[in-house]
């Protein structure tokens, strides 16, 4: 699959993670098991999405031979959602109609790219944040400003997240009242999340690849399923 970009984008690395159980079922990148709390995040499973994900793309931090080491203040961060972190939205305003104390953890983790921070301490990423959300076309919006960003000559590499949780009510209501005036683009089958590492094609090791043939797009993905088509299984490394 190709996307209309100022410049050809490779992908270095990626990894998609569906939710584990029936939801899951024969879903590339469906999780075998319970993903793994993040520390300091609570309740949802948004941020254990990202931080899976973003794992089995870029590999353990530990040994230092991963494709960001050496290259942290090079590295800038994309995350694109549809949503955001809904079930932390959801979560809070029910204590609040309730009449509950705010949980400090719940006001802290709101903030959609706050799982960002404790990916970017692991991994020593210094390089720029952006978030962007679209209720249309969310994959070309993101791979184009994965592009932009790349434009500035100092950076490397940048690290595209695409992250949804499971609709929940609220996300009901909004395509029943506004769908109309600002449409929505599919939304995964469930609890969801894609991240690619992408290179100027120029920039990658070793000489680039053209662009992959065209392949059904995954389903159960929703908007995600052009980025998740990108992530590298086997043969040659994917150029967009």
């Amino acid at each position: 699959m190709t996307m209309p970009l100022e410049q050809p984008l490779a992908v270095v690395a990626g990894a998609c993670r569906a939710p584990w159980g029936e939801a899951a079922d024969g879903l590339p990148g469906a999780a075998p098991v319970p993903l793994p709390n993040v520390p300091g995040f609570v309740t949802s499973r948004f941020s254990p999405l990202v931080a899976a994900a973003v794992d089995d793309c870029l590999g353990g931090p530990e040994d230092g031979s991963g494709p960001v080491a050496g290259r942290g203040e090079r590295t800038a961060i994309v995350l694109a959602t549809a949503c955001g972190d809904i079930t932390t939205t959801d979560t809070a305003t029910r204590r609040m109609v309730a009449g509950q104390v705010h949980s400090p953890l719940l006001f802290f983790q709101s903030v959609t790219t706050s799982v960002l921070g404790h990916l970017s301490k692991r991994y020593g990423i210094t390089g720029p944040v952006s978030c962007v959300s679209d209720g249309g076309e969310l994959a070309p919006e993101a791979l184009e400003l994965a592009g932009v960003v790349l434009e500035d000559d100092w950076l490397d590499q940048v690290l595209l997240i695409g992250v949804d949780v499971a609709a929940a009510e609220r996300v009901g209501w909004v395509r029943d009242h506004l769908d109309g005036a600002y449409p929505l683009g599919p939304l995964p089958d469930g609890d969801a999340v894609v991240a690619l590492l992408l290179r100027r094609a120029t920039d990658a090791d070793g000489p680039a690849q053209g662009p992959p043939p065209a392949a059904p797009l995954p389903d159960g993905y929703g908007w995600m399923a052009p980025l998740v088509a990108l992530c590298p299984a086997n043969g040659p490394r994917p150029t967009v």
